[in-house]
């Protein structure tokens, strides 16, 4: 965006684990190698959970990419600063910064944070919206489904790309407090550009199909997103489900 490049939770670890003899495993290899990244201007992390913040994922980006800024949730920054980061931005709910001239905000999500068994909630958890003369792009990170996502594009204004994730939902007696399904994630969507009569955005659909993580099957999430995306008599052009390693030059409009 920009000009500059920015990395969303990035996770090149081959499982999402504090070990990497035992844990979630990749069941999709990395589109490309970490080693093949451009020069990394800004990384953001939405919050602390392992299959978003890796720490040797973290330590060697740091050592190559040194001048990255970071922008991290409130009580993350020391975590990331011990693994090498620099220059770090926390950030609360609706707060903003500038970063290598775009504006970036942190948004709120229903989440919750935990890297071990005594630590839960003490760091927070965000999405973002990032702003930069080309456009504005939302990247909710993870999060079940709030009241609040009128009030993200009521605030920010209406983003021309939406990040939203798909999958990790079953079961839903225990996921649907952290995780949005297929179909709340399209409403989501809708509540987002129901403020204003901005032109459709682009959603790009996240967190599916890499980690087995929870039960569903894992090529259910897109098939369940694109059948709500039709009851809803959306647009089937601004549904984005990226094949792995696809790339897509956003324009926008």
């Amino acid at each position: 965006m920009g000009g500059l490049n920015v990395l969303t939770d990035p996770v090149f670890s081959e499982r999402a684990s504090p070990v990497q003899w035992l844990g979630p495993r990749r069941v999709m290899d990395p589109a490309l190698a970490l080693e093949a990244l451009p020069p990394l201007d800004v990384v953001l992390l939405s919050h602390n959970h392992y299959d978003h913040l890796d720490k040797g994922t973290v330590e060697q980006l740091a050592r190559t990419h040194p001048d990255a800024q970071w922008i991290v949730p409130l009580e993350l920054g020391a975590t990331v600063r011990s693994w090498g980061a620099r220059e770090i931005v926390e950030l609360d709910w609706w707060q903003e910064t500038t970063a290598r001239g775009l504006k970036v905000t942190a948004t709120p999500a229903r989440h919750f944070s935990a890297r071990g068994f005594r630590d839960r909630c003490r760091t927070l958890w965000c999405g973002y919206v990032v702003e930069a003369a080309s456009g504005r792009a939302y990247f909710a990170g993870d999060t079940a489904y709030h009241p609040q996502f009128c009030e993200i594009t009521a605030r920010c204004g209406a983003c021309d790309l939406v990040m939203m994730p798909i999958g990790a939902y079953d079961p839903r007696w225990f996921m649907h407090v952290v995780h949005v399904d297929p179909e709340e994630a399209v409403q989501a969507y809708a509540d987002l550009t129901a403020v204003g009569d901005a032109p459709l955005p682009l959603m790009l659909a996240l967190h599916w199909g890499t980690f087995r993580l929870t039960d569903e099957p894992m090529d259910e999430p897109p098939r369940r997103a694109e059948a709500a995306w039709r009851q809803y008599g959306l647009d089937p052009s601004r549904l984005w489900i990226a094949r792995f390693g696809e790339t897509r030059r956003w324009r926008r409009d």
